[in-house]
């Protein structure tokens, strides 16, 4: 009957949810507390209640939205249909859709023109362009690296795909969200409103698939099996035991950052790099930043960053 299961879940693009293991759920358990000793970035918004947000580097080797506000909550998921075929299928009455995800041009080495919001479970992470702004990268993760996501009291993966271009956190491709709340009606412009998920984001080199990913995967069942393996191994070396100190602050909304974790930028491979900078781009439809990184020879290269609007 198992087996049975997972068949017709897979035939209809839908992957089994995952029970929380033990570490993740105290985890989750004790950070519903709204309080973080090492506070990398506050002062932002859920999209939509308005709700203090903040990115929370307690936990070695990993980074957290958490509601900063008292009461225990975390993000909402809003909904994102950027990338390819950005107005296919559920997305279809996206009004905010954009046709290219801030890592467009990393994607494209593994054989698909961007990720496909209707296929790959991917997590809007960061805010760029607005104040307060947030950079994960900074921080050390990596592009397309795997995050962890508790969502409806389960477990899915799906990766670092795209950023925001406004104060807004909380959101996801359409595909992560239908795996996560499957009896939801989930579509382009209506995504899941309660403040009860939990979006991890893994720090090294090691968070990242790259070519083990099925990035040509057809379903979103079919391509989160592919980062499975890695996403277990990752969620299993989160260390349950750190917690909020009791004299914890909370930040207040757009005030200073407290406890600023290590800057470690970030370096791409030389595959991942152009030499001419993108200097122009639709101000309506995608922002574009260059700017540059070492290269292993200590020449700056230029990296294109698709930053949303909204």
């Amino acid at each position: 009957m198992q087996v049975l299961s997972s068949l017709i879940l897979s035939s209809a693009g839908l992957a089994a949810a995952y029970d929380l293991p033990s570490n993740l759920k105290q985890i989750y358990d004790t950070y519903k507390t709204g309080k973080c000793d090492n506070v990398l970035a506050s002062g932002f918004d859920d999209g939509g209640s308005g709700t203090d947000v903040g990115y929370c580097g307690d936990i070695d080797g990993a980074i957290f939205l958490y509601g900063t506000a008292d009461g225990g909550v975390y993000a909402d998921m809003d909904i994102d249909c950027d990338g390819a075929d950005n107005s296919a299928g559920g997305c279809s009455n996206d009004p905010s859709g954009q046709g290219v995800t801030a890592f467009k041009d990393l994607v494209s080495d593994y054989g698909i023109d961007d990720l496909n919001a209707n296929i790959h479970p991917y997590v809007v992470f960061g805010n760029e362009g607005a104040s307060p702004s947030f950079k994960p990268d900074d921080h050390g993760m990596e592009p397309l690296s795997v995050m962890a996501v508790v969502c409806g009291g389960k477990l899915h993966y799906g990766i670092w795909g795209d950023t925001n271009g406004d104060t807004s956190t909380g959101e996801a491709s359409i595909s992560l969200a239908k795996l996560c709340f499957p009896n939801e009606d989930i579509t382009g412009d209506s995504g899941h409103s309660g403040n009860d998920v939990l979006y991890i984001g893994f720090t090294g080199e090691d968070a990242a698939p790259g070519s083990k990913a099925d990035w040509t995967a057809e379903d979103s069942a079919t391509f989160e099996e592919s980062i499975k393996s890695l996403g277990d191994k990752l969620v299993a070396g989160l260390d349950s035991s750190s917690s909020p100190s009791s004299d914890a602050r909370t930040p207040i909304l757009g005030g200073p950052k407290m406890g600023p974790g290590p800057i470690i930028p970030f370096r791409p491979t030389s595959s991942f790099a152009t030499s001419t900078p993108i200097a122009t781009s639709t101000p309506s439809s995608s922002m574009v930043s260059s700017y540059p990184y070492p290269s292993a020879t200590g020449t700056p290269t230029w990296t294109p960053r698709y930053v949303r609007n909204h």
